[in-house]
């Protein structure tokens, strides 16, 4: 892990960009984190739109859960921002806007075509940046994994026993496979639904819910879209951090 920038932010909150290898990425650690005290850590997963133009919202939640003392790491994903494309990614991606803008049910191969490579590939990645994150001295465990692309989450809480607890935000397409890995999970587990989100499947996001393995799971639903998380849920989904990483 190679830090390229860092800043301190108002809070005291210290935020590194770093790369591991072709893997860029931001940390952020709060003022109490250091080698006598180590952080527990939170993984910050996001749709694959882009670091910047994520970053608002990223850092956001990094100051909020700073608040808390815990640091918070995210990386780019393949294929977003400045890393290379993929052409069959981006072809699945067109074919699926076809589908929503002609109201028709978007078919499992378009799901798999577009969910199923970032899984394969972004999973090993958040496995090699959660070795160097835990390598350093004023980072510690536990581990949690927030919000992101959720088959990105179910295949990491699924294969990576460090993550020892999950919020899941149901706002994306999840391929059938998946489904089945959400069987595996067992870790307490606190999941986001928008009830009216334009872009997700319903019923799909309560069947995974249902496929959960865990003992202590919650499902929070709120009315409104995908973008209109009310802030109450963000507290609960701190509280429950609070909980499980502390």
């Amino acid at each position: 892990m190679h830090f390229t920038s860092e800043q301190r932010l108002d809070e005291g909150v210290l935020e590194r960009e770093f790369t591991l290898g072709e893997i860029p990425g931001i940390l952020w650690t709060p003022a109490s984190a250091s080698a006598s005290a180590p952080a527990p850590l939170i993984l910050l997963g996001h749709p694959p739109l882009g670091l910047r133009k994520m970053y608002p919202r990223l850092v956001a939640r990094a100051r909020h859960s700073a608040a808390d003392g815990f640091a918070t790491a995210t990386v780019e994903l393949p294929g977003s921002g400045d890393r290379p494309r993929w052409p069959a990614v981006e072809q699945a991606r067109a074919e699926l806007r076809r589908a929503m803008e002609a109201g028709e049910p978007v078919s499992d191969e378009i799901v798999d075509a577009l969910t199923l490579p970032l899984v394969e590939k972004a999973v090993p990645e958040w496995q090699a940046t959660l070795d160097a994150l835990l390598s350093l001295p004023e980072i510690g465990g536990p581990v949690g994994y927030s919000g992101g692309v959720i088959a990105i989450g179910i295949r990491l809480a699924a294969v990576e026993p460090r993550i020892s607890a999950a919020v899941l935000f149901a706002g994306s397409f999840v391929p059938r496979a998946v489904f089945e890995e959400a069987r595996r999970i067992t870790i307490p587990l606190h999941v986001l639904l928008q009830w009216d989100d334009e872009g997700n499947d319903r019923q799909a996001a309560l069947d995974l819910f249902d496929a959960f393995n865990s003992k202590e799971k919650s499902l929070h639903a709120n009315m409104g879209g995908h973008k209109g998380v009310p802030q109450f849920a963000g507290d609960a989904a701190a509280r429950f951090f609070a909980r499980h990483l502390k």
